[in-house]
């Protein structure tokens, strides 16, 4: 006896077609109860009565698809992704199958390859996290602009560089990776240097988007108690006009920390591909690939206007000095003052009047020069001798007295009495 395997629908079709040739129903009605037209149950009929119910199961059950890839083709595939592209996810693999080896393939193929070489798992669904809104897009280009930093081994090790910073910069409007740099770490003088090229170039946005990580926001219990202190970052922005922003979790910066887990992913592999091993190199390598990054991921804006402010004349004259650490020193009675274990001299002869305890501002530029400014004039200074070191004399003087004699005091001396047993009473009678 013959065994088939016959699905629900099939066993279906098999029940219908049954009654149609009991003539219980009429194919009108067998066509509306297999939603089918009846041209097809005339054919499903006729295959029926020759060959019963395998005259139903589909022809190419248990064969090969006709669509499926060729065999060469096939290995071919296998083997650039067991040897270049092992950790590649499908969408990122086809694109490099594309691009550098002339093979078009669908990612939901390349995906169930690689599923099936365990080059890849599925992803399991999300877990459910709290309510979230919806925000909306910003509708033009520079409007709001979302800026972070990703510490991670970009480098894979290679130029024996563990990790490094990626700072990034993404338009909110258009998602596009406006300027992206590697640098030493997420500190005041990287992040200042990233901005001054930034402005520069595109302008001055209308407001960043940021964490509240220490170069960005006072997070110390002084900042709630005085609402003005500010960060060497937001006293910048202040100075062009750009306000600040700060998230009160990550989720609401999602745009730029999305961008940081796709490039984390496509960027990797990409410096790997490419033999990137030095920051220096990384930074021009990032000139050719946001651009093609950008025409992949970003979108067009609701507005075509570009909400980026000109610098002025007076911005541009300033801009040093805007992105610069500030530091507060007083001038001493000798019209000196310390800065990084160095002592300054400020000269007689000055642009204004600069009196005894005037607080100068000392600013350090991005490219080392230290500047001293009071009352928006710059002023002048000389650099002072390492001052003479004071002689360490407290060995010398303690080398030179006498050592200290502790004297022991006598059994019955004064300060003991108290505490000597005191001596039995003798009663003397009268008549003794």
């Amino acid at each position: 006896m013959e065994t088939l395997t016959m699905s629900k629908k099939e066993v279906d079709r098999v029940d219908i077609l049954g009654r149609l040739l009991r003539k219980e129903i009429n194919g009108t009605r067998a066509s509306a109860l297999l939603s089918v037209s009846s041209r097809q149950v005339r054919t499903l009929k006729k295959k029926f009565t020759s060959l019963g119910p395998k005259g139903l199961i589909h022809g190419n059950r248990g064969k090969p698809s006709n669509r499926r890839l060729p065999e060469k083709l096939r290995i071919r595939i296998l083997s650039l992704l067991h040897k270049k592209y092992p950790d590649f996810g499908p969408t990122f693999a086809s694109e490099k199958l594309v691009e550098l080896h002339a093979i078009t393939c669908d990612p939901k193929t390349i995906r169930s390859i690689m599923i099936g070489e365990r080059l890849w798992a599925p992803r399991r669904g999300k877990k459910k996290s709290e309510h979230r809104d919806w925000r909306p897009r910003k509708e033009s280009f520079g409007e709001m602009l979302q800026f972070d930093g990703s510490y991670h081994d970009w480098f894979e090790g290679r130029g024996g560089i563990r990790e490094s910073c990626l700072l990034a910069t993404i338009d909110d409007a258009t998602g596009m990776v406006v300027q992206a740099v590697f640098a030493e770490h997420e500190g005041v003088l990287p992040v200042m240097g990233f901005w001054k090229e930034y402005v520069l170039k595109e302008g001055k946005p209308r407001c960043i988007y940021l964490d509240k990580f220490s170069t960005y926001k006072v997070n110390h219990r002084i900042a709630i108690e005085n609402p003005d202190a500010k960060t060497q970052f937001q006293r910048a922005c202040s100075d062009l006009s750009i306000q600040p922003i700060f998230a009160n979790s990550p989720q609401a910066k999602g745009r730029v920390e999305r961008l940081f887990d796709t490039l984390q992913d496509r960027l990797v592999k990409e410096l790997r591909l490419a033999r990137v091993s030095s920051v220096k190199d990384a930074n021009a390598f990032l000139l050719a690939y946001l651009p093609k990054f950008n025409a992949r991921f970003s979108v067009q804006p609701a507005s075509r206007t570009n909400l980026h402010r000109p610098l002025t004349p007076n911005d541009r004259k300033s801009l040093a000095s805007i992105f610069s650490r500030h530091t507060h020193r007083t001038a001493q009675n000798d019209f000196t003052f310390s800065f990084n274990s160095q002592w300054y001299q400020l000269t007689a002869t000055q642009t204004i009047v600069v009196c005894k305890k005037d607080v100068v501002t000392v600013e350090e530029w991005l490219d080392g020069t230290i500047h001293v400014r009071l009352r928006n004039k710059e002023l002048n200074y000389t650099l002072l001798p390492e001052r003479p070191k004071k002689q360490n004399a407290i060995p010398w003087v303690l080398s030179s007295m006498p050592e200290r004699q502790s004297n022991k005091p006598a059994a019955d001396h004064p300060w003991r009495r108290t505490f000597l047993p005191k001596p039995a009473r003798v009663n003397i009678s009268a008549n003794s």
